[in-house]
């Protein structure tokens, strides 16, 4: 049967990498002109391949503004293919509503230009690939993937392995995700270049034909042949319609074309073999040499991962809940500011920017980036709160006297939850307008305060510390006046709240206390050495470690919060232990235990170690990188000078809490290595549990018999668990997105706390001094233990992500009700993913089923008015109106719409 070769132009265009953001994009202005100009100039060029990604298009414009009608033109005309993407992310680094959120800017931005979306979900240069995109993907219509990575291996330079031993003999196979769900997948089996700089002179073109049809035919499963025109940040082949005349006079047997992704997978499907592998879930190159996954990433530049933590957990589990919330009582959802925030945001999540391994200048801008998301996130969080707050009535506190100061607290997660709490209370405040701003804070300042106590809506005493602030200057801005400059007295108050309903709020009062003796009440702290709670009991050691007895399974824990530091002389993607150099331990070293809170609610002990770590690697790692000798290779080691790590931990026990929360901070002086945290779980278990997208993903503790790579770290979100039938432990965190399961023994946990390199790696020399990660730096766990039910640990590390919310309130006699509750789900393994509202005003509830096995989500309560209909991921379709009941299959991710 006759061949066919599909030329597809194209370029992969990493927005920044190697070289700043903004050179990057004036060299995509460039591309962009000679693009228009040659669709313009050249009939026979058909097609063009947009990256799948529509931030591109914004970029563009934004220096090139009056070539809109142009652009939009060849967009229309169907020549410039865009989407399905807003930027093309890095997913494992991503959260679950980042991906999507992306994936719904991308179409929305293909349908301003009145153009469907590039119907493929193009991946081309991720590192590893989500086990559920091809759920995602199949319920955005979208049922073809294209991807570069996580099944055959890559090496130095993108080289191609061809080696039979790997998942599938073709560069086409079927994707399946845990719910069975399944896209075609085609694997660029020889890069996503392997049709670039096509020769016009006829000897050339003969030499390069040859060889690339023949590479190209060894993978293939049909007679269809892929050819992609482009590279990273290559410019438009010009003289593309000559070289495949040319091709056309030199092969009777092939027929070439220009062309595009929707004819060649239309074409592909109806002429390929039957016979395609099935490959399931995660493309994390498991069955590889291991040396090129690029997992390192996740712990390159953690600052990032942390910044990105931050902001995701402040638009999807905080902003948007919230503002839902307070749209059911008529506050207007603010859905351009959204997008502005989300997009802000998402232009730090490609591949190049959030793996942290790219050149300096390009992750200094990313922070300014993670600001500004951060604000945007922040004013739609005060503004929500400010409305809420205005309508609430607190009657209830106006017969407690005089001094009576009312807050509300807000729960913004799926979940109920119960959390220690801090906000500040402004007793008094006095504005510049009425006197001199010095005589003001003279006067504020010799205010006498009364004794105070917090009671909560009923009157009742809340255990509390209440702390004197003094003075401080603050400002109000009203949308109708100047600035209101102004001094208040302030109080810090600190409490345990009662348990607050999943996507609700109490309320709590300071007033004054008329008690002269205050109850005694019993602390969780019994020495020193031990904590306690009516769930879990904590032993220190005196290295600092930790052992935790689960008081419901009586299943004891030990020698948890190890450090364990090794030298790192590899780069921004991968990390490499110098050979030969054993691991260093706090094991054997004494720590000094000091404890900082003993109160009702909760106790707090701080462990300091003096870790002496070698300096940094010695002059031959220099020289290595200079010859670009590749990582594995390399024989340098770290000198024998050691500088002294002063690591601080804090471990807090909260009285209501189901696990340990810990703290740990040190000022990094140290080079070219990695400091990590050991969790042994003693567990006896060939698997291992990590949140990922949309999934609760199982993990064999052992490698493939291909693997060489003496490390085997992995991804995570926000935990890592293992367990067997009768009991387990969850390790949460907050950005610390590397672990690995050390397969000893004891089954350890070890998460990567910090890791400094000097390179970016990859195809030259680019020093990277800044990714030394010198300075001040915090990391925040959660080790949670449970029994059979390990679900329940999963939604305690999921609250761990999520601040509980405060707001001073007015004495208020009308209003809505001083607790409340919107939203209450349930269901065995349902996990809430989002609550907001779409750009119809529909309010938005996701979840998703993190078991093998099928589930049900019930709605308990549902204070949105309007019909309930499951929807898809796009959240477009609006035909299936369900109950309060819904059966979930295994993994299954689920939209649900509620409105009129």
């Amino acid at each position: 049967m006759r061949k066919k070769a599909h030329i597809i132009s194209h370029t992969h265009w990493d927005r920044e990498w190697y070289l700043p953001y903004e050179t990057h994009h004036m060299m995509l202005i460039k591309t962009m002109d000679t693009l228009l100009d040659t669709f313009e100039n050249d009939s026979q060029f058909k097609y063009y391949h947009l990256d799948g990604q529509t931030v591109l298009l914004e970029d563009y414009l934004e220096v090139r503004p009056q070539r809109k009608e142009l652009l939009e033109k060849v967009i229309k005309e169907g020549k410039l293919k865009i989407g399905p993407w807003y930027v093309l992310q890095d997913e494992f680094l991503t959260s679950s509503e980042s991906n999507i959120r992306n994936l719904q800017y991308g179409h929305k931005d293909a349908g301003k230009y009145n153009k469907d979306v590039a119907k493929v979900g193009y991946f081309p240069d991720s590192f590893g690939n989500m086990g559920q995109a091809p759920q995602i993907l199949k319920q955005a219509g979208i049922d073809t993937a294209a991807f570069g990575r996580g099944v055959k291996p890559t090496g130095f330079n993108n080289e191609v392995s061809a080696d039979d031993k790997f998942e599938s003999p073709y560069s086409e196979m079927y994707w399946e995700s845990p719910d069975g769900s399944r896209v075609l997948g085609i694997l660029f089996a020889n890069w996503y270049c392997n049709g670039m700089e096509v020769p016009t002179n006829p000897d050339e073109a003969k030499e390069y034909w040859d060889k690339r049809l023949d590479d190209a035919a060894k993978f293939a499963s049909s007679n269809q042949l892929l050819f992609m025109n482009g590279c990273d940040h290559q410019p438009v082949q010009t003289d593309l319609s000559q070289a495949i005349n040319t091709a056309k006079d030199l092969y009777d047997d092939i027929e070439f074309v220009h062309s595009n992704f929707d004819d060649y997978i239309k074409e592909l499907r109806e002429n390929m073999n039957d016979d395609l592998q099935v490959i399931k879930g995660e493309l994390r190159s498991q069955q590889t040499d291991g040396w090129y996954t690029l997992v390192n990433t996740a712990s390159a530049r953690v600052y990032l991962k942390q910044w990105n933590q931050l902001c995701q957990t402040l638009f999807e589990k905080v902003a948007e809940p919230l503002a839902t919330m307070a749209h059911n009582f008529g506050f207007e959802y603010p859905h351009h500011l959204f997008e502005y925030g989300w997009k802000s945001l998402m232009k730090n999540h490609p591949h190049d920017s959030i793996c942290g391994c790219s050149v300096d200048e390009v992750h200094r801008e990313m922070v300014a980036r993670f600001d500004k998301a951060k604000d945007v996130a922040k004013y739609i969080i005060n503004e929500s709160l400010m409305y809420l707050g205005s309508q609430i009535n607190t009657e209830k506190f106006s017969k407690l006297g005089e001094e009576v100061h009312p807050f509300m607290i807000v729960n913004t997660t799926g979940y109920d939850r119960c959390s220690v709490i801090s906000t500040d209370i402004k007793l008094y405040k006095k504005y510049f307008r009425e006197g001199h701003p010095n005589l003001i804070a003279k006067e504020m300042r010799k205010v006498e305060l009364p004794k105070f106590k917090v009671v909560d809506s009923d009157g009742n005493k809340i255990d509390a510390r209440i702390t004197d602030l003094g003075i401080k200057f603050d400002y109000d801005l009203p949308d109708d006046k100047f600035r209101q400059p102004y001094y208040s007295r302030l109080v810090r108050v600190e409490l345990e709240t009662k348990n607050i309903k999943s996507f609700g709020w109490d309320t709590y009062a300071l007033v004054k206390d008329d008690e002269i003796i205050d109850n005694e009440t019993k602390s969780s702290l019994i020495n020193e050495n031990i904590l306690e709670n009516e769930n879990i009991k904590v032993e220190i050691n005196e290295n600092g470690s930790v052992n935790i007895l689960d008081k419901n399974t009586n299943k004891k824990f030990k020698d948890l919060c190890i450090y364990e530091n090794t030298g790192d002389i590899g780069n921004e993607y991968i990390y490499m232990k110098p050979v030969g150099e054993v691991p260093l331990t706090t094991k054997d070293i004494k720590a000094d235990i000091k404890v900082v809170d003993d109160l009702p609610y909760k106790a707090v002990v701080e462990i300091t170690h003096n870790f002496e770590v070698p300096a940094c690697a010695n002059e031959l790692l220099n020289k290595e990188i200079e010859e670009v000798l590749e990582f594995k290779h390399r024989k340098s080691q770290r000198v024998k000078e050691t500088v002294a790590l002063i690591i601080k931990t804090t471990l807090t026990l909260e009285k209501s809490s189901k696990g340990l929360k810990i703290k740990s901070s040190f000022n990094n002086i140290a080079k070219d290595h990695r400091m990590r945290m050991l969790f042994a779980t003693d567990i006896k278990s060939d698997v291992h549990f990590a949140e990922s997208i949309f999934e609760v993903a199982k993990r064999s503790n052992t490698t493939y018999e291909t693997w060489e790579n003496p490390s085997n770290c992995q991804h995570q979100h926000g935990f890592v668990n293992v367990h067997n039938e009768e009991y387990g432990i969850t390790i949460a965190n907050k950005g610390l997105n590397e672990y690995e399961m050390l397969n000893d023994e004891r089954n350890q946990v070890a998460v990567t706390l910090l890791r400094s390199v000097r390179e970016l790696g990859d195809w030259g020399v680019f020093e990277t001094p800044e990714a030394q990660c010198q300075g001040q730096y915090e990391s925040e766990l959660e080790i949670i233990t449970h029994g059979q039910d390990m679900y329940e640990s999963f939604r305690e590390a999921n609250m761990f992500q999520v601040p509980v919310l405060t707001k001073q309130l007015d004495l208020k006699t009308d209003g809505i009700s001083h607790n409340y509750n919107l939203l209450d789900i349930e269901g065995k393994a349902v996990m809430w993913s989002t609550l907001k509202l779409n750009e119809n005003n529909k309010t938005i509830l996701r979840v998703f089923n993190a078991s093998y096995v099928d589930s049900s989500l019930n709605i308990n309560k549902c204070e949105i008015k309007g019909k309930k209909y499951k929807t898809n991921i796009l959240e477009e379709d609006m035909k299936n109106i369900i109950e309060n009941s819904i059966s979930l299959r295994k993994s299954e991710i689920a939209t649900i719409a509620i409105g009129n």
